[in-house]
């Protein structure tokens, strides 16, 4: 089986506005892959892509730095998605690849679908975007299973300077209306071990929710501070 040559405008980043490209691997009898090409295809026609790039792995090898475990596997634009993707959810993916934006709807999917590992690895080189990721904490249809996702996600970064650039978002999301959101902001700021949260997580000693207290009391010795009754400033 030949090695495949592919150099694809999917795997260059995309200029703001710009249409992207895509890159997309199929197999001879792969039942879902030609409604994904042919989804993909369309938005070329309409120019929503700038270009498409067909493989099959019937004939050649996936290219070096492709990880593809099931087909039809596609990048668009910075986004690796893989399975029956439908035409309008295609759609929506070459719009975030073209505004540059997307990545917490991308970090989502890559959660919901057990890729944590792969989300390390786009965190890790693109710190920045751990922010969009969090803001979902503070969305009332954020499901459990993804809450869980993040926190497994931030468990790994604890400690370390990426999470604690994510300190004023952190903070910021203790100030929500939701329970919920305050509770899993302030144990976060704990993660951070970063002293500047240590006010923050104060507050929330006083906190109408008697969870919230106490995961800002366990938050404050992580945090190597003491508590006010406990004699600290």
């Amino acid at each position: 089986m030949a090695e495949s040559k592919t150099s694809s405008l999917a795997s260059r980043p995309a200029e703001r506005g710009v249409p992207p490209g895509a890159l997309v691997y199929i197999g001879s009898g792969c039942p879902h892959c030609p409604a994904v090409v042919d989804g993909l295809t369309r938005l070329v026609k309409d120019g929503r892509l700038a270009r498409l790039d067909v493989v099959n792995l019937s004939v050649v090898e996936p290219a070096p730095e492709d990880v593809v475990r099931s087909v039809p596997w596609m990048r668009i634009g910075p986004f690796e998605l893989v399975g029956s993707i439908p035409a309008g959810e295609l759609a929506d993916w070459v719009e975030r690849a073209a505004t540059g934006e997307g990545w917490a709807a991308y970090y989502a999917h890559l959660l919901e679908h057990r890729r944590l590992d792969e989300v390390e690895r786009l965190v890790s080189e693109r710190p920045a975007t751990l922010i969009d990721l969090l803001d979902l904490l503070g969305d009332t249809a954020t499901p459990m299973a993804l809450r869980i996702g993040i926190g497994a996600l931030l468990e790994g970064l604890a400690g370390g300077p990426i999470l604690a650039g994510a300190v004023p978002v952190l903070v910021q999301l203790t100030l929500s209306d939701l329970p919920q959101t305050r509770a899993d902001a302030c144990h976060y700021l704990g993660l951070t071990r970063d002293p500047k949260a240590i006010l923050a997580v104060r507050r929330l000693l006083d906190d109408e929710q008697p969870d919230v207290r106490e995961i800002a009391g366990e938050t404050l010795t992580l945090l190597g501070a003491d508590q006010p009754d406990n004699g600290g400033p």
